[in-house]
């Protein structure tokens, strides 16, 4: 009987998530009569059919789907430990990957990522931007450390921590702020030209039911799916928007309107997988995210 090697397996689990035999062989640059004879070699050491070739694409077996779920776990174990061996404690090297939703990169992004790079210069950080679904199951492949999001109802295997409570408000250009009352009635949106983000984005479905809630129609006159895009909009026009306070942070030109009744407040939370290693970088980017978030005076979580 043939010794099962790794490459058996990463074969196996590029077959099952491509459905077809060539393009899982372009992915792993093999041939492929070569990968088909190391899948059948599989297939010999465990004893049983893993993959069903009889239709138009290659499906798992019900042993198989059994055995690639057990397969993928144990990658993700190996590729932690791996992780964990070239750890350095010193922090004069390491790697994070870190996952947000996209309201964040308005206002926290920028400045942990120059906290990290102030504090621990040798910290590499692969950041990328996704929903909160797509954010939680990479925690649990484990393709992302660690994730800002917010807190919740999350998957069985995602922990979180609560890091402070978000507030959103109508955001105007600074000149236009000082005419306004310091609370603005929410009926009084009526009248305002208000540019929102488009609807794939969940603050988005928030700040909607916020209105409907107080049946108020706002006139929105530009919908972005970029906050950046937003922020320079509403400082170079009349248009207002509605998003966290705290964006205005880091943009002076913009100026916060408290809404009266306000809209619900959102905790922020740091998201990871449970008991999964946690390298000394990811460590010391917790610590150093708990730190901002003081300095910053972001109001506690609830």
């Amino acid at each position: 009987m043939a010794a099962l090697e790794l490459r058996h397996l990463r074969y196996l689990l590029a077959v099952a998530d491509h459905g077809n035999f060539t393009r899982a062989a372009e992915e792993l640059h093999i041939s492929q009569p070569t990968l088909s004879q190391q899948i059948k070699q599989l297939e010999r050491t465990v004893g049983v059919l893993l993959l069903d070739r009889t239709g138009r694409t290659v499906r798992l077996t019900d042993a198989g789907a059994v055995y690639t779920d057990h397969a993928r776990r144990a990658l993700r174990e190996l590729a932690s430990a791996e992780r964990a061996v070239h750890d350095v404690q010193d922090l004069s090297r390491g790697h994070l990957r870190l996952g947000v939703t996209p309201t964040f990169t308005a206002y926290l992004v920028g400045p942990l990522t120059a906290e990290a790079h102030a504090r621990h210069p040798g910290i590499g950080l692969t950041l990328t931007e996704m929903s909160q679904d797509h954010l939680e199951a990479a925690l649990l492949a484990d393709d992302l450390d660690l994730g800002i999001a917010f807190a919740g109802a999350h998957p069985p295997g995602i922990t979180a921590t609560a890091l402070f409570t978000e507030s959103l408000g109508l955001v105007t250009a600074a000149p236009r702020a000082q005419a306004m009352p310091d609370r603005l009635p929410v009926h009084a949106l009526k009248d305002e030209q208000l540019a929102l983000l488009s609807g794939d984005f969940a603050t988005r479905g928030h700040i909607d039911a916020y209105f409907a809630r107080h049946r108020v129609t706002p006139r929105v006159t530009v919908e972005a799916n970029s906050i950046q895009a937003l922020t320079e909009i509403v400082q170079r026009t009349s248009l207002a928007t509605v998003l966290p306070d705290a964006v205005t942070h880091d943009h002076p030109h913009l100026t916060p309107v408290p809404l009266t009744p306000p809209l619900p407040t959102r905790t922020v939370a740091l998201l990871h997988r449970e008991n999964a290693y946690q390298s000394a970088a990811t460590r010391a980017f917790i610590r150093l995210t708990h730190d901002l978030v003081r300095t910053r005076g972001y109001t506690p979580p609830l």
